[in-house]
């Protein structure tokens, strides 16, 4: 072999070695970058105990695999402004039909995906105690009739709320002849003070209800009907997604995977809700507690979920350790 052959072998040889540490390099660069990027996890809730407490359940989860969860409230179209500009990564609280409207913009714009449904069955519209419904309002046609009873007034939630947004629009519009009422924009806990209130009193009261909500067993209360253009039929019948900012599955495909098998049901938020609502205990703490004593469920969350650091979930060790959360 002349040494012309030889030189040139080297310098081949040489060349791919730097050729291949410079790829390990750039490999190992980009992952140390996207485990940087997907070490915090900035969820989004509106001050709603249901979204509370699924919420919670995420941070917690989030928390046992290691990363760093910060939660932030801010108004409905808040979360969606902050969603698009990356501010938050995900909101589990996408109630629709109702925010169709709202989330409709943004998706246009391809700034957030929908993962999917995280909650069947729920409701969500104009409600009434049954004694207001025995006296004759059953429909949303019939609250003008009563306009006197309920001093012109509907009870709704925060400012920017969906159904405030829906109720406004009924109003300005004079729809079922509501152009005189007036929207009360209170919160959720102002609102359902007023609906105890009224209950204990036996006044009259039409506010927006939801299921699920320990509401509906605290107080006998009745859905109206006729609402289905504005809260979709079978009284305001609602599915909850959950909504992220779009990329998440590129750069944290582990922490989007979990918030795609965060899937509830009715009896399971309400028992949390309850917690919260009832018993006072703050809505992180419900949410572990739930989990400890439901390890199964844990299990199927954390089905081909990794701790940040690439190591598989130990789902049972988890809901145990939840344990640890409020034991003290």
């Amino acid at each position: 072999m002349s040494l012309h052959t030889l030189i040139t072998k080297s310098a081949i040889a040489y060349m791919f070695t730097r050729l291949l540490l410079l790829t390990l390099t750039l490999t190992l660069s980009w992952q140390t970058h996207a485990s940087q990027q997907c070490e915090t996890v900035k969820l989004g809730i509106v001050n709603w105990t249901d979204v509370q407490v699924t919420t919670a359940v995420a941070q917690a989860l989030l928390e046992s695999l290691n990363y760093d969860v910060k939660v932030s409230t801010h108004s409905v179209d808040g979360i969606y402004q902050n969603l698009s500009q990356g501010k938050l990564d995900a909101f589990l609280g996408n109630w629709m039909p109702t925010m169709a409207p709202i989330i409709k913009p943004f998706e246009e714009q391809n700034t957030i995906e929908t993962l999917g449904v995280n909650l069947e069955g729920a409701k969500y519209t104009l409600a009434v105690p049954t004694y207001v419904y025995d006296a004759g309002v059953k429909t949303f046609a019939d609250l003008v009739r009563f306009k006197k009873n309920f001093g012109g007034r509907i009870y709704g939630l925060e400012k920017g709320n969906d159904g405030n947004l829906i109720i406004q629009k009924m109003i300005d519009s004079n729809k079922f002849g509501l152009g005189k009422f007036r929207l009360m924009a209170t919160s959720e806990n102002i609102m359902l003070a007023q609906v105890k209130k009224r209950v204990h009193e036996n006044q009259w009261i039409a506010f927006l209800a939801w299921a699920p909500h320990p509401m509906n067993k605290q107080f006998d209360i009745r859905y109206l009907a006729g609402g289905d253009d504005f809260f979709g039929p079978n009284y305001g019948g609602s599915t909850v997604n959950t909504n992220v900012r779009t990329g998440l599955g590129k750069e944290c495909p582990n922490v989007q995977r979990l918030l795609s098998n965060l899937k509830f049901d009715l009896a399971m938020e309400a028992s949390m809700m309850d917690q919260v609502i009832n018993q006072f205990v703050p809505a992180k703490r419900a949410a572990r507690s739930w989990m400890h004593n439901n390890p199964e469920q844990v299990k199927t969350w954390l089905n081909g979920i990794t701790t940040r650091q690439g190591k598989p979930a130990d789902a049972k060790k988890i809901a145990k350790d939840m344990k640890l959360s409020f034991s003290h």
